[in-house]
């Protein structure tokens, strides 16, 4: 087994539609060029739609350097040379499917901060693994939050995987090195490591964290296959400083991007993607076991440009 979720199935275009449709219908480029309002006009809606400040300004300067050389003309060529450079930063993401470990049990390093929707996030990557034919443990290794084990506890019996967890306030690297044991003993083929709901600002924890990370690594080699940020869409650039502090504690490979709905400004895959090289694998997109999606740039670039 060398990759999880191979196939891409889903095709949600109308999901990108309500998130991050970038209207361009009174954009105008004239021949020779786009004018200091125009490059702002369009700056002002990128940003607005959560592009972040440096994919917007590689957009615009793109867009603006095509338009002198007379190879953008109209709004049609606009939409076009924007469309080619997100498809550009977004490309990393088109085989940004789950790693998995050739042999033995895949483990797979969960964090985030807390409210971003963590639990509900490893959940329903429980019951997807579980759907495609796959064993599972599900690994409390957030010892500090009250009720935090019972809950994963719960989703686990609901999704049909095996749970491990610890004494209230306990040893989380111990959790998941039970874990681990565990699923080498029983030949369990995906283990879902649930880490504390840290604030990004705690030092103790964030420490806490990397401890986890050590102790993985010496019990599996290989270990983690993947280590994912679950990031609140909601939140826009605010997600940027969680993933700065993040990456300072462990090496992520990835975005679980949670709470992907009408409120969301789904622009922010363009600007994580752009800004720390990390894709977002999976995306969030309602309350249901079933609402996990493959992130698909192709839907999102529909999304954008309003394609049906």
């Amino acid at each position: 087994m060398a990759r999880l979720f191979r196939t891409r199935s889903e095709k949600k275009t109308s999901l990108w539609d309500r998130v991050v449709r970038l209207a361009l219908t009174d954009v105008r480029v004239a021949v020779g060029g786009m004018d200091t309002e125009t490059l702002e006009s369009l700056e002002e809606r990128l940003l607005a739609a959560d592009f972040g400040v440096q994919a917007t300004l590689r957009l615009v300067d793109r867009v603006e350097d095509l338009a002198r050389r007379g190879k953008v003309r109209g709004r049609e060529g606009l939409r076009g040379a924007l469309k080619e450079e997100l498809a550009a930063i977004l490309r990393p993401s088109s085989e940004a499917f789950l790693s998995a470990a050739d042999q033995g049990p895949t483990v797979y390093l969960i964090c985030g901060v807390n409210g971003v929707g963590k639990t509900t996030s490893i959940a329903k990557l429980a019951h997807r693994l579980r759907r495609e034919g796959q064993s599972v443990i599900m690994a409390a290794a957030d010892t500090f939050r009250a009720g935090a084990a019972e809950q994963l506890s719960i989703w686990a019996q609901r999704v049909g995987a095996s749970f491990v967890g610890g004494q209230r306030g306990g040893d989380p690297a111990a959790v998941a090195f039970d874990a681990i044991g565990a699923a080498l003993s029983r030949e369990v083929d995906v283990v879902l490591v649930d880490t504390a709901g840290r604030l990004h600002t705690h030092k103790n924890l964030m420490e806490e964290l990397q401890k986890v990370d050590r102790v993985v690594r010496k019990k599996l080699e290989g270990a983690p296959h993947e280590c994912l940020i679950v990031l609140d869409a909601t939140l826009g650039q605010n997600a940027r400083a969680q993933v700065e502090a993040f990456s300072r504690a462990v090496s992520l490979t990835g975005i679980i991007l949670a709470k992907l709905d009408s409120t969301a400004r789904g622009g922010i895959v363009v600007s994580l993607q752009e800004e720390f090289g990390l894709p977002v694998k999976l995306v969030g997109t309602g309350e249901g076991l079933e609402d996990l999606e493959v992130f698909d740039p192709d839907a999102f670039l529909r999304g954008v440009f309003e394609e049906g």
